[in-house]
């Protein structure tokens, strides 16, 4: 998150001096003052109107306070929708979190943070994330992990895995904005055990020393 700024400079001048710093070659304008090798009217800097001249000479001090604030909202791939979002940022806790779900229904979302679909996307699975509290939501950076991903054969963004316990993998899809009805079937699908899904499929040959080999690309060798 962007850091907050404050600027502050105060500015105490008596009369005589305030006067001296006026402009002599045009007489009424605000004062001038050199900040960082730059020239600033006071009057504009400080967000005050112009005041006449007489009054400004009956000032003793004058303070000038600027504040500039930056505030910044976590980015959007940042955000979790609950307890049962989780981030996952390495093969190991991508492991650990489907051993330590049991029989539970988890969903792995893979996406990109420059991802438009992903962005897009985002949103509706959040609300999906807070009507299903029994589901465990795991997110997947694709940039972050890379060589899992690829282990995993993931080609296309966003992509969703649906795994269960002794199940191993039941299903995976692209989907998009557009498609959102898609998760919400293959939820009411998944929702509850069912031995009728077809051969299931597990996790592959996914392990800690698979991923952390050199990916190398068809055709090149040993």
């Amino acid at each position: 998150m962007a850091d907050v700024i404050s600027l502050s400079a105060a500015f105490h001048c008596s009369s005589l001096l305030f006067a001296t710093a006026s402009n002599s070659r045009q007489p009424g304008l605000p004062p001038k003052f050199n900040l960082d090798g730059k020239s600033c009217n006071l009057s504009p800097f400080a967000g005050v109107s112009r005041l006449p001249l007489t009054s400004r000479k009956q000032l003793h001090s004058f303070k000038v306070h600027a504040t500039i604030t930056e505030t910044s909202q976590p980015k959007w791939w940042e955000k979790n929708a609950g307890p049962n979002m989780i981030d996952i940022h390495s093969t190991e806790e991508f492991l650990s979190a489907l051993n330590d779900a049991g029989d539970r229904l988890v969903i792995v979302d893979f996406y990109g943070t420059w991802c438009a679909s992903c962005k897009a996307l985002f949103p509706k699975l959040c609300k999906m994330v807070q009507a299903h509290p029994e589901i465990l939501f795991l997110k997947v950076n694709f940039d972050e992990n890379k060589a899992m991903c690829k282990s995993l054969n993931i080609r296309v963004l966003p992509y969703f895995h649906f795994y269960r316990g002794a199940h191993g993998l039941l299903e995976s899809f692209s989907c998009s904005l557009a498609k959102v009805q898609k998760m919400r079937d293959a939820i009411e699908m998944h929702s509850q055990p069912c031995n009728n899904i077809g051969p299931s499929k597990r996790v592959g040959d996914l392990t800690l020393e698979s991923v952390s080999a050199p990916f190398k690309k068809p055709g090149e060798s040993n």
